[in-house]
């Protein structure tokens, strides 16, 4: 009964939200607002420019609600609008660049978040080229495929796995310095 409820009152919250109310577009905003700055940092290392992006992005939520179907979750439509326009960020402000590279690996990091806090992690990430980490975000965080990256970003599949395999390869060696680090055998 209260799953029911839940849904009944989202649809009415975003029905009162098309129609403009500012009360319905703020409860959204706050209730969206945390979990979707967490999407931004993902992709955009300043919080500050991951702060507008999201703003700017739940602008465009706002426009474009008129258009959410009710199929699929909501958050998960939200979600897609910030992930897209973090890219198209990156895109105008620093001019990806994609390696040719046809190397795939298919590596697993194991148990990597009991061993390092979710800070840690982000700051690993952070630190790969543009390019890797965001098709590192959309394969391993975002759950998108090979071929749908391939056509967000306007490279080819295989620019895309391979792409993932040197952000891979790039995050294991991070791991492995500091993991050398801490045990004192570097």
């Amino acid at each position: 009964m209260k799953v029911i409820n839940l849904h009944h009152e989202e649809k009415e919250l975003i029905r009162l939200a098309v129609e403009k109310n500012r009360q319905a577009q703020q409860q959204i905003y706050t209730q969206f607002s945390p979990k979707m700055l967490s999407v931004c940092r993902q992709y955009i290392k300043d919080i500050r420019q991951a702060e507008d992006i999201m703003i700017t992005a739940f602008m465009k939520v706002f426009t474009n609600l008129k258009n959410f179907q009710f199929k699929g979750s909501f958050e998960g439509w939200i979600r897609r609008i910030m992930v897209n326009e973090c890219i198209s960020f990156i895109r105008v402000e620093k001019k990806l660049k994609y390696s040719e590279d046809e190397i795939y690996f298919e590596e697993s990091f194991n148990n990597i978040e009991s061993q390092f806090s979710i800070d840690d992690i982000q700051s690993l990430i952070d630190n790969l080229p543009d390019g890797y980490k965001m098709v590192f975000n959309l394969y391993a965080i975002e759950g998108f495929k090979h071929h749908e990256i391939a056509t967000m970003l306007g490279i080819n599949e295989g620019t895309s796995k391979s792409q993932l395999s040197h952000a891979r390869k790039m995050l294991q060696v991070q791991i492995s310095t500091i993991k050398n680090y801490e045990y004192g055998t570097e």
